[in-house]
């Protein structure tokens, strides 16, 4: 996380409010002397954000290794992108780049194989919501010895959240005629992923 303390949002509730609609993040645990272990993961923050629901399949290494519950964090990666100091319209700036990324920290831990079904009905119910009006996908639209299949090949885990990180590197440090000048620029020129978003958040930082 970014040390300037402009961009560490003292409330984490649209931090955390992010986390939960991107549902996707970078799993990181320890492994020892070697470098960390880590895994792309879909996953639901719970309603109450004490914790996340996710599945790994049996085969990764995390899973392998979690036998009872491991230091963890899951990275989630917002828009991002490349700002040019010509686009301030002030002297004596350098080159930078503007994102958000929010880190949840705590510890995953395994649950037992009769909570799998359950987490696979709210991770999958979750995301097909956004879809509508398409009729939702369910587990009944796969035949029960397929579904067992699936299933004998991952295990569900939780992951408790115990402190939420997060940098929102908007240019809040900058005058406001600067960020705004950026993110005009930014919108039309910007080199990252979903530059549009985040120069409509650099029109707005957030509290």
């Amino acid at each position: 996380m970014h040390p300037n303390p402009a961009f560490r949002p003292e409330n984490n509730d649209e931090s955390l409010a992010f986390a939960r609609e991107a549902g996707f993040g970078l799993l990181a645990v320890a492994n020892g002397d070697g470098a960390p272990m880590l895994s792309h993961v879909p996953f639901l923050v719970t309603g109450d954000g004490a914790a996340a629901e996710l599945h790994l399949m049996r085969s990764n290494p995390i899973a392998r290794a979690c036998t009872a519950p491991l230091a963890a964090r899951i990275a989630v990666q917002g828009p991002h992108s490349y700002v040019s100091p010509d686009w301030y319209g002030i002297d004596e700036q350098v080159p930078t780049w503007n994102y958000l990324a929010i880190h949840l920290i705590g510890r995953i831990e395994p649950l037992p194989d009769p909570d799998l079904p359950g987490i696979l009905d709210r991770l999958s119910a979750h995301f097909e919501s956004r879809l509508a009006p398409k009729p939702e996908w369910t587990m009944d639209k796969m035949s029960r010895d397929a579904a067992a299949r699936m299933m004998r090949q991952i295990r569900p885990f939780r992951f408790v959240i115990e402190r939420l990180d997060s940098t929102w590197k908007l240019g809040q440090n900058k005058p406001e005629a600067a960020r705004l000048a950026a993110a005009e620029m930014l919108a039309s020129h910007g080199q990252g992923q979903e530059v549009a978003v985040l120069a409509a958040m650099m029109r707005r930082p957030p509290v």
